[in-house]
């Protein structure tokens, strides 16, 4: 079959039929009518998809204007603007010049356009004798308004979040970026989904190569189909069996625009309402959005409590094993008989008590998230007090066993990022077992090749572990500077400028 239009009305219109199964698609609308030019009847027919369209638009904006018998449709043309050399009249141009009062129109040739607008919600019309169709773009299907992010909760910040509308996603930038600088390129990945992409970054600030290298990751994906963000992350990330994160997700618009105009590049998904930032380094995901909408004195101290957690969400479990397993002699007396005298009564060793309720927190944990809200709490509540408290009447567990779980489930929530927080889970039981096997040793050689693991990864380029080069701004990488002392961007985006403010901001404080 020709991939472009006909002239003849009939084989379009029995070939997208065809396509589109009309005899059992009840959702495709066609539509057939004529339209008057210059005393002169053509046959006509616009296709779209019932609920993706909005009918009221096409009858207002199309329909009417192109059937109702009117100054435009009726009069006599006199003028060469729509003759050609053969003196034949330019159906096209005068249509789109004099009846088409629709304000998104494109003229497109091949079908594979068609079938792109058709499936997008938009409407297509064709006309006999004339290989071109128009392409309206009349969606009007129904999608989530802008709400309060879910999962990423800040008390002092923006509370609108992403939606899973491309275009709206796209307005919001737009919105909160004020400038002809912010580029949004579109792509397409899926050979079915055909799933818009939308690759956004700030003329002027952005590494070209960085935009280079993103643009061919993407376009270079053959695949059938793509149908989120969390897809395309692993389908572009630099190493995919590495079980850390490389590319940040976020529902926040402002937290989007912080990083653009870092020098990062987002990607948008059409039905999703995250968003991927690249590159993405391992200090990011430390970090929480709301870290530059307080004091520097207030984030920092959020930012050592969250190293804090991130230690003690690892190494706790594994610690408490290697101790009382090889290093008694670390413990107080005291504390020492006191653990003692708690297991007792406990028929199991301290890694099965260990692997036995981290693997109830986690189930705990999964099933909270599963069931519908109200429920959730009622089960957190039960799994960690009733069940808790039964496993140490019932001698399964020590007490001092619970009290280092509890701690370590408190600490893991302390991670802002989930997949890092995923990360974390899976390093605890690597740990425990590290510890069980050689204490201080094995968690030791563990701590080892972890460090050797992260800092040989790179992301889009940029060193994971330490994306400074040990540079004199490495600390501030992680730790937030006054605002009046932000005037750089960051060093390792390589950016093609490097101030996005000037060294004195406050000019206030000059002026008397």
């Amino acid at each position: 079959m020709n991939s472009n239009i006909y002239t003849d009305i009939s084989k379009n219109l029995t070939y997208l039929k065809n396509v589109y199964h009309s005899n059992i698609s009840t959702d495709v609308v066609i539509r057939d009518f004529s339209i008057l030019v210059n005393d002169v009847r053509y046959g006509a027919f616009i296709i779209f998809i019932d609920g993706m369209a909005d009918g009221k638009i096409i009858n207002s904006s199309i329909l009417k204007p192109l059937m109702v018998r009117n100054d435009g449709n009726s009069f006599k043309i006199s003028s060469e603007s729509y003759s050609t050399k053969d003196n034949i009249i330019d159906i096209c141009s005068y249509i789109s010049d004099c009846l088409l009062p629709q304000n998104s129109t494109a003229q497109i040739k091949t079908f594979e356009e068609v079938f792109s607008a058709i499936n997008m919600g938009n409407c297509v019309l064709f006309i006999d004798t004339v290989d071109e169709a128009f392409n309206f773009d009349v969606k009007g299907f129904k999608q989530r308004e802008i709400n309060t992010p879910s999962n990423e909760i800040v008390v002092r910040g923006s509370q609108e979040s992403f939606v899973e509308n491309l275009r709206t996603n796209t307005t919001i930038l737009r919105r909160l970026i004020n400038s002809e600088k912010l580029v949004l390129e579109n792509l397409s990945v899926g050979k079915l989904t055909k799933t818009k992409i939308v690759i956004s970054y700030i003329d002027g600030i952005t590494n070209t190569s960085l935009i280079s290298e993103v643009r061919r990751r993407i376009s270079n994906l053959d695949i059938d189909y793509l149908t989120s963000s969390g897809q395309l992350e692993q389908l572009i990330q630099d190493n995919p069996n590495n079980i850390f994160p490389q590319t940040l997700a976020t529902e926040r618009p402002d937290k989007a625009i912080n990083y653009l105009l870092d020098g990062r590049i987002c990607i948008l998904v059409n039905g999703n309402p995250y968003a991927l930032i690249v590159p993405g380094v391992f200090l990011d995901f430390l970090s929480s959005p709301e870290d530059l909408n307080i004091k520097f004195q207030y984030a920092n101290l959020s930012k050592i409590i969250r190293l804090i957690a991130v230690f003690l969400s690892v190494l706790l479990p594994g610690i408490y094993i290697a101790i009382t397993n090889y290093h008694q002699d670390l413990i107080p007396t005291e504390l020492l008989f006191t653990i003692a005298a708690s297991r007792e009564s406990v028929p199991f060793p301290t890694v099965v008590e260990i692997l036995l309720m981290e693997t109830s927190f986690e189930l705990i944990r999964e099933a909270g998230l599963r069931v519908p809200t109200p429920l959730g709490t009622t089960i957190g509540i039960v799994g960690a007090l009733i069940l808790g408290d039964a496993a140490v009447s019932a001698s399964l567990v020590s007490p001092i066993l619970i009290i280092i779980v509890a701690i370590t489930g408190i600490c893991s929530f302390s991670i802002p990022d989930f997949s890092l927080n995923f990360t974390f889970r899976i390093l605890r039981f690597i740990y425990i077992i590290l510890g069980y096997i050689a204490g201080f040793l094995g968690i030791g050689i563990g701590l080892f090749i972890q460090l050797a693991v992260m800092c040989n990864l790179e992301t889009f380029g940029t060193p994971y572990l330490d994306p400074s080069k040990l540079k004199k701004r490495s600390i501030s990488n992680y730790f937030v500077l006054p605002i009046w002392k932000r005037e750089k961007i960051s060093a390792f985006m390589n950016s093609r400028k490097k101030r996005i403010q000037n060294k004195i901001s406050m000019n206030w404080r000059n002026k008397s």
